[in-house]
This record gives structure tokens, C-alpha cells and sequence, in this order.
């Protein structure tokens, strides 16, 4: 198998996983025989930065570069912003008020690091 066809069918399985996480948290980690937890919180999270890799994975099966690229990057990075921060919105997790601002402080950082990403990737495509 090719390296291009590997890369596409990695990317499937990785969103194909992903998407099971997120969608079905407690089904999945007891299919697994996962500890119990009382929360989504990181079923949800592994999922979206599973999707992320999913995706950038597909990019990177169409370009002809040794690595993950900075558009991958990106991709991961955005994905897993946006599921920390709806995570902590939807699922409200029972953490400590010092854990909540770091997490979202976290987010922040990784946000604004993927929109660096973003500029440089268009600086250098133009």
C-alpha cells in the first residue's frame, strides 16, 4: 500500500474513532472496560483531537511532504480547542474553580497558537 492510500486510510479510522467518542462517551469506554467516570469530559476531548489527526491526516495524503505540515497543525489544534471549551460549557465538569480557569486558559493559548499557525501558513502561501 502507498504511502498516500496508508495516510487516507489512517485518517479514516482516526475520524471514523473520533467521531464514536464523542458521540457515544459512555458506550465506548464501557465497551472498553474503561475505568467508570461520572463525566464526558475526556472521552470527548480524545475524540475531537482524534478527529483533528483524522483530518489532517486526509491534507497530508495529498501533499507531497515528509510530515505533518503546518496545516495539520492547525487542524489538531483548532479541533481540540473547540472541544475543551465545549466540554467545559455543555458538560460543566465537577473540577475546582483553579482547574476550570487553567483549562480555559489553556484553550486560549492553543487558540491563539493555531491563529499564528494560520498567518505564517497564508504569509507562506502567497
Amino acid at each position: 500500500m502507498n504511502r498516500s492510500k496508508l495516510l487516507f486510510v489512517d485518517g479514516i479510522v482516526n475520524v471514523l474513532l473520533g467521531i464514536l467518542l464523542i458521540l457515544f462517551p459512555l458506550g465506548i469506554d464501557h465497551f472498553l472496560r474503561l475505568p467508570y467516570t461520572s463525566t464526558y469530559f475526556y472521552t470527548t476531548i480524545f475524540g475531537a483531537v482524534l478527529v483533528g489527526i483524522g483530518i489532517a491526516l486526509f491534507i497530508e495524503c495529498k501533499t507531497p511532504s515528509a510530515g505533518l505540515g503546518l496545516i495539520g497543525a492547525i487542524i489538531i489544534n483548532i479541533c481540540g480547542t473547540a472541544a475543551l471549551l465545549l466540554s467545559l460549557f455543555f458538560y460543566k465538569p465537577s473540577i475546582p474553580i483553579i482547574g476550570l480557569i487553567i483549562l480555559i486558559v489553556i484553550a486560549i493559548i492553543v487558540f491563539l497558537l493555531a491563529i499564528l499557525e494560520l498567518k505564517q501558513f497564508y504569509r507562506r502561501s502567497t
